[in-house]
């Protein structure tokens, strides 16, 4: 997305990888200036394994092989299950996650403490593809694709009094996070094959949460191409609907074209 960082400095960078069944992507962030991103997309073979996938990205591209301040590895999922943090133990965290999300093998069980909303987020990653990673990545931190999105959304819902819904348009899923003055009231992840698909989980979600067609704010991101499809048949019925992009409010920022870099990303930038 832009050559302005310095790759001479990399020590001094975080870079964020994102793992998803639709590709990979990787994002390069200098915390220090806080005004640029460089971010690169990769591409995969379906046919092929997520393991194997991963070790071709690490083999084939340069960007990787750097030292980095800080390495964040997002893993976007509907594998996950939340819990209020003040009920959440560690030894009991594989049972909570299979009691809500079917059992494979060969995955290993992760969690993020969520401090903004004092919830845990509970999810799984290919146990392989978590050695690759680990090796390649020692203090790598595992992030469910959620969990920044939730905890960067948790502040900014705490701003007046209205009940605010967000939903992130990725390439064949949704994310819906609800809150109610800073309160998290819903989140999950839904196959939306169509734009149908997406209107009709927005709205119903909406009038499940008893939000007020006038007074409640709505606010969507993600894919451009089905935002832009979407947000004239949704302001029909919901007045208040806002399009986001979060690195737009960083000060003096530099980066460009900014809504190509996924959302979970984005708020895990802002969160850093």
């Amino acid at each position: 997305m832009t050559n302005k960082l310095d790759f001479n400095k990399t020590e001094q960078y975080s870079l964020s990888i994102r793992l998803s069944t639709d590709g990979f992507s990787f994002s390069i962030y200098d915390p220090t200036t806080g005004n640029d991103v460089y971010f690169r997309t990769f591409p995969i073979n379906t046919q092929r394994s997520m393991a194997a996938n991963v070790k071709s990205f690490l083999a084939a591209t340069e960007e990787l092989k750097q030292k980095y301040r800080q390495i964040n590895i997002l893993v976007h999922s509907p594998r996950y299950t939340i819990v209020p943090l003040d009920i959440f133990e560690d030894e009991s965290m594989d049972y909570i996650f299979y009691q809500n999300v079917r059992e494979r093998r060969n995955e290993i069980v992760l969690c993020n403490v969520l401090s903004n909303s004092s919830s845990v987020i509970i999810f799984s990653l290919d146990k392989l593809t978590h050695v690759f990673l680990s090796e390649q990545f020692p203090g790598a931190r595992f992030f469910s694709s959620v969990s920044p999105q939730i905890e960067h959304l948790t502040i900014k819902s705490k701003t007046g009094s209205e009940k605010k819904l967000y939903t992130n348009i990725n390439r064949g899923s949704i994310d819906i996070i609800g809150f109610d003055k800073g309160k998290l009231q819903i989140v999950n992840t839904y196959s939306s094959p169509s734009s149908n698909d997406i209107n009709y989980f927005i709205l119903n979600i909406w009038q499940q949460l008893g939000f007020d067609q006038e007074k409640d704010e709505l606010y969507i991101t993600g894919l451009d191409e089905i935002r832009k499809e979407i947000m004239p048949y949704l302001k029909k019925y919901i007045k208040n609907l806002y399009g986001i992009n979060p690195l737009s409010e960083l000060k003096d920022s530099e980066t460009k074209e900014t809504d190509n870099i996924p959302f979970d990303i984005q708020s895990l930038i802002l969160c850093e």
